[in-house]
């Protein structure tokens, strides 16, 4: 690395977010961003090209994706920068730690966090103990799963995947160049509307392109209830189970909101509510 300068190369295919990231690295003096890649192969291209000290990789692109690019740059025998995944999933935080990255970001990324990731950077090459990072990545990992060190060296060596909680924190909503990070806590009620979702939230609505199977699987079943075809419920946010005199039940939400339940789900929704 250059004694004043920090080499780097941005990957991002969505320009905005590029565009976003750069801005934001302007205002660190020894960040020297020298090319920006819209793909992993350009990526792998200009890897190779430039040999940066720093790449900030986005995990979700059309053709080789993050991992396979670092996949592609050890094939090719070349040296591997050190690695900021960029992603808008919880989920790939925990893959990244499978290629040793030094740290990640959340999209949309927040100024703190990414002066946090530069700090990060600035002393592993001040010290340049590889050895005593991936330690501490590793004991990061142990603490996030529950498994000792030794047995999350052991799953990296073997290629094993890290097993994290299953049920995300946050969905990360994508519209357009934009995503949008939604806490699952705040989440009221979501129901159907064509290929899309309609997700009711403490803040609002947003709308995701998602089938109903997919989100619900994606959701804690003990907290959230399918009601019928096309609505889930989150039971904290339940106030009253309404039986009517035609037969029918609904749900009413603190909001007063009201879900019908539908009669293959009743049963379900009853023993969410613990009657």
């Amino acid at each position: 690395m250059s004694q004043s300068k920090i080499k780097t190369i941005i990957v991002d295919d969505e320009p905005l977010a590029r565009a976003g990231l750069r801005i934001r690295l302007e205002k660190f003096d020894d960040v020297e961003v020298v090319v920006e890649c819209q793909n992993g192969l350009d990526a792998v291209s200009m890897i190779s090209q430039h040999r940066p000290d720093l790449v900030f990789l986005d995990i979700q692109m059309p053709g080789l994706n993050g991992f396979q690019v670092i996949n592609k740059l050890k094939e090719l025998k070349q040296p591997i920068p050190m690695i900021i995944f960029v992603t808008a999933y919880d989920s790939y935080a925990i893959k990244a730690f499978d290629v040793h990255a030094l740290d990640y970001l959340l999209k949309p990324a927040d100024d703190e966090r990414l002066s946090t990731a530069i700090s990060k950077v600035r002393e592993y090459f001040s010290t340049q103990n590889q050895d005593e990072q991936s330690r501490k990545l590793v004991n990061l990992v142990a603490e996030l799963t529950g498994d000792d060190c030794e047995e999350i060296l052991r799953k990296l060596a073997n290629g094993e995947a890290v097993e994290t909680n299953p049920y995300p924190d946050v969905l990360a909503i994508k519209d357009g160049s934009e995503v949008t990070r939604v806490n699952v806590a705040d989440i009221q009620w979501i129901d159907a509307a064509g290929d899309y979702m309609c997700v009711h939230a403490l803040d609002g609505m947003h709308i995701m392109r998602k089938t109903m199977k997919e989100l619900e699987q994606e959701l804690n079943p003990q907290l959230f209830v399918r009601v019928h075809r096309s609505a889930i419920a989150n039971i904290r946010y339940v106030k009253k189970l309404v039986s009517h005199i035609s037969g029918e039940y609904h749900l009413i939400l603190s909001n007063d909101t009201e879900l019908k339940v539908s009669r293959s789900h009743r049963d379900k929704v009853k023993a969410a509510m613990k009657m």
